[in-house]
């Protein structure tokens, strides 16, 4: 049986170095999750799961920061 551990998620959209100059800042696009799970791996393909349609096409500008505890 797999042992579960606890981790914290949250994705940050972070934008181009023209976007910010346009005036836009960087964002959190889903507050922090709780979640279980037995490999670091398999909380980031939860949370990859969680990005908004609307960011699909903007990917690279995607950061998913995963904390374990």
């Amino acid at each position: 049986m797999a042992k579960f551990k606890l981790f914290q998620y949250v994705i940050i959209f972070e934008p181009t170095d023209k976007e910010i100059k346009e005036g836009l800042k960087a964002k959190i696009i889903k507050d922090v999750v709780n979640v279980l799970a037995a490999e670091e791996k398999n909380v980031a393909i939860l949370a990859a799961r969680e990005i908004p349609a609307e960011y699909l096409d903007k990917l690279e500008q995607i950061n998913i920061a995963i904390r374990p505890f």
